[in-house]
């Protein structure tokens, strides 16, 4: 089947609610891509930053077909060891308590929002629920995290949304201590370290600090959505590393699995207990073979080496791109391998464009290009990429 035929077969029965590119991608390895017609794309997305490893990686294809071998699911009735084992490396390198493992970045929200509530009210009882989040965040699809989630453009249609969210802008310190001051209401402060949906805009090392003083001289719990920024995307294990700063709740998905969906929210002793048999659950949470893939993921990704590969393959792709002396270009920022491009001009039509020359990028907002490759691409990958977008810019 050519690739309109597909595309048109695929409409016929799948639900229209996403603003696909016409491009059918079949198969692949490393950074590179190729469509129903054989056609080569570097891959400067990795699947929305999932793909930590790449695209069919020989040692994650090992560990999960491994596991496929042994049993590829139980209940939560059981004890699994694959999901003791990741949530042991987990905890070890992030140096929180325990862990609770779910199915993707929302639901890993959904749940940190969940545990901060019923610390508040085992605490101080009703009354002191409201989650301040930052304008602009993004934090999930479901109602729950919809709400929590400061960009309007997301909100329309699915009105009423959950009670008990309000929001301050990034970096306005003494935003914050106002909302903090006038309200005795909140249990808990929830950002992306970077925030990845609406353009990677990246939060001050002076704003971090003062708002985990905030948080602390208040018993505000401080929760961080990691779900793009984490498993070294930045180039630390978890984005927060890179303040000083260490969180209540910390909350993980997309690039854990290296392909597989998984998510999970963890916590510090002062929470440990706080969640008791039947507060929570979820019946693919800890799937022994995403946490297989995971296990592989984490060993690779918290090597020492590897981190400071990514760090300079992100440098190098900066610089890079302000080699090009491209006008269009207003400002390039980022982290790692989270970087995003600020353009004079629509995102979307330079994506199109540069699928049509073999290159796959991210968008952000309107006038943002974004890139979340692969963590292991190579420079000769990143070359190829990089040399499609100069020539289009």
């Amino acid at each position: 089947m050519d690739s309109n035929k597909f595309m048109a077969f695929h409409d016929e029965y799948v639900m229209g609610t996403y603003g696909r590119y016409p491009v059918v991608l079949t198969e692949g390895k490393g950074s590179v891509l190729k469509d129903t017609d054989g056609k080569e794309y570097i891959d400067f997305t990795s699947g929305i930053g999932v793909n930590s490893l790449g695209i069919a990686n020989d040692s994650w294809i090992d560990a999960v077909t491994s596991q496929l071998k042994r049993v590829q699911h139980i209940s939560n009735y059981y004890y699994s060891d694959m999901s003791a084992k990741l949530a042991e490396k987990l905890v070890s390198l992030s140096k929180m308590k325990k862990v609770f493992f779910g199915n993707s970045g929302a639901e890993a929200n959904e749940g940190a929002i969940k545990l901060a509530r019923k610390y508040s009210f085992d605490k101080y009882g009703k009354g002191r629920s409201v989650i301040i989040s930052l304008s602009k965040s993004f934090h999930g699809r479901t109602l729950t995290t919809l709400s929590a989630t400061g960009q309007p453009i997301f909100h329309n249609y699915f009105f009423p949304f959950m009670e008990g969210f309000r929001f301050v802008d990034l970096n306005d310190t003494e935003q914050l201590k106002k909302e903090v001051e006038e309200n005795k209401d909140i249990c808990a402060f929830l950002c992306e370290p970077i925030q990845g949906e609406s353009g990677v805009n990246i939060m001050s090392d002076e704003y971090i600090k003062a708002v985990k003083d905030i948080c602390s001289e208040n018993d505000i719990l401080l929760i961080f959505d990691e779900v793009q920024t984490g498993i070294a995307r930045t180039g630390k294990v978890f984005a927060y590393e890179h303040f000083g700063v260490s969180p209540d709740i910390l909350t993980l998905a997309k690039g854990l699995g290296g392909g597989l969906p998984i998510g999970a929210f963890l916590c510090n002793e002062k929470l440990e207990n706080t969640l008791s048999a039947g507060t929570h659950g979820s019946t693919f949470g800890g799937n022994p073979v995403s946490c297989a893939g995971a296990i592989e993921v984490m060993n690779t990704v918290s090597d020492g080496k590897f981190l400071d590969e990514v760090t300079q393959k992100g440098e190098y792709i900066k610089n890079k791109i302000k080699s090009f002396n491209a006008d269009i270009i207003s400002e390039i920022r980022g982290r790692g391998l989270m970087i995003g491009i600020q353009i004079k001009g629509v995102s979307k039509e330079y994506a199109k464009k540069c699928i049509d020359d073999g290159l796959l990028i991210l968008t952000a907002g309107d006038d943002v290009i974004r890139f979340l490759p692969p963590l292991n691409i190579t420079y000769s990958e990143i070359d190829r990429g990089l040399d499609i977008l100069k020539n289009i810019l």
